[in-house]
C-alpha cells in the first residue's frame, strides 16, 4: 500500500485555486485585521479591498493563523487517509505561521513536518509545488522535504514598491532605509535575501526602476530552464507588460504566472507593487 502524504501551506503562497485543487495543496490563511475586522486571506477580504483601504490610509494589520487552525488542517489531512504531513510556510521573519505550525505538529495525530521555507509568495508556492509533486511520485517525508528546500535554495525573488512606507510601518525593513529612500525620492528595488527583505538598488524614477527589474529578472533567469511568476498589487498593467517583456527576453520560460498578491503581503508593500519570482526546475 502506498503511502500518501499531505502537503499544507499557507495562503501568502498565492497559488492558483485549480493548481491546489490539480495536486490537492491545503492552504491553511493567514489573517489582515483591518480596523476592528479580523478578515481571512483569500475568503473575507480581497487585495482590491485591501489596496484601497490603504491608499484612504486605514489602519491595517496582519496575524498568523492560530495553532488550533492548524491543529485542525493536520486532523483533517488523518481523516483524509494521509498518513503524515509536510506543512510548508513563509519565512520565519516576516511571521509567526511557522511557530504555530510547530505548536500544532506537536499534538498531531499524524508525523508533521514543518518547513520554514524562508520564502514568500509564488518563491513559496514553487516550493509547495515541488512537495506535490514529489509526494505524487510516491515519495517519503524527508524526500518530499529535500524536493522542496532544493527549489527554495535556486529561486529568487526581486520586487518594486512606489514606497517603503508600508514595509516600515510593518517592521519588515528598517527605519533609516525607509527615510533614506523618502529622503532622496528613489524607487527601491528589494530582494528576499535569507528569508529577509534587503535593498538590492535604488533607482531614481518607477520607470527606470521597473526597467531595472526587467534586467535584474532577464539576467538571473539566464538560459536554464525557470517557471517565473509575476506578482503585483493594484497595478495589473505594468504586471502585464513585465510579463510580456520576459516571454520575449527568457530563452528557457516554461512556465509563467501573473497574480495579483493577496492581502497579507499587499498590506506590507502598498499598492503599486510589481514583483518577479525566478524558480528553476
Amino acid at each position: 500500500m502506498s503511502r500518501h502524504v499531505a502537503i499544507v501551506t499557507d495562503s501568502t503562497a498565492y497559488l492558483p485555486r485549480r493548481t491546489m485543487e490539480r495536486h490537492g495543496i491545503t492552504a491553511v490563511p493567514l489573517t489582515v485585521v483591518l480596523g476592528d475586522q479580523a478578515l481571512e486571506e483569500g475568503t473575507e477580504i480581497s487585495a482590491r479591498s485591501l489596496a484601497l483601504a490603504l491608499q484612504k490610509r486605514h489602519s491595517v494589520t496582519t496575524s498568523r493563523p492560530s495553532p488550533e487552525v492548524f491543529a485542525a488542517t493536520y486532523r483533517a489531512a488523518a481523516d483524509g487517509g494521509a498518513d503524515a504531513v509536510v506543512s510548508l510556510h513563509l519565512s520565519a521573519e516576516f511571521s509567526g505561521t511557522y511557530d504555530a505550525a510547530l505548536l500544532a505538529a506537536k499534538d498531531a495525530p499524524i508525523p508533521v513536518r514543518v518547513v520554514d521555507t524562508g520564502m514568500v509568495a509564488m518563491a513559496l508556492g514553487f516550493c509547495a509545488l515541488a512537495a506535490a509533486e514529489s509526494a505524487e511520485a510516491g515519495g517519503s517525508p524527508d524526500e518530499i522535504v529535500a524536493a522542496a528546500e532544493k527549489r527554495a535554495a535556486g529561486t529568487s525573488a526581486y520586487f518594486y514598491v512606489d514606497t517603503l512606507d508600508y514595509l516600515r510601518r510593518g517592521g519588515r525593513i528598517g527605519t533609516a532605509q525607509a527615510l533614506l529612500g523618502s529622503a532622496l525620492a528613489v524607487k527601491p528595488i528589494l530582494q528576499l535575501d535569507g528569508g529577509r527583505i534587503e535593498m538590492l538598488e535604488k533607482v531614481r524614477t518607477a520607470s527606470k526602476a521597473i526597467a531595472r527589474l526587467e534586467e535584474i529578472v532577464a539576467e538571473r533567469a539566464g538560459e536554464a530552464a525557470v517557471d517565473i511568476a509575476v506578482h503585483h498589487l493594484a497595478a495589473p498593467e505594468r504586471a502585464e507588460r513585465l510579463a510580456q517583456r520576459l516571454w520575449e527576453r527568457v530563452p528557457g520560460l516554461a512556465d509563467l504566472h501573473v497574480s495579483e498578491v493577496g492581502a497579507v503581503i499587499g498590506a506590507h508593500t502598498g499598492p503599486g507593487l510589481l514583483g518577479a519570482v525566478i524558480s528553476p526546475r
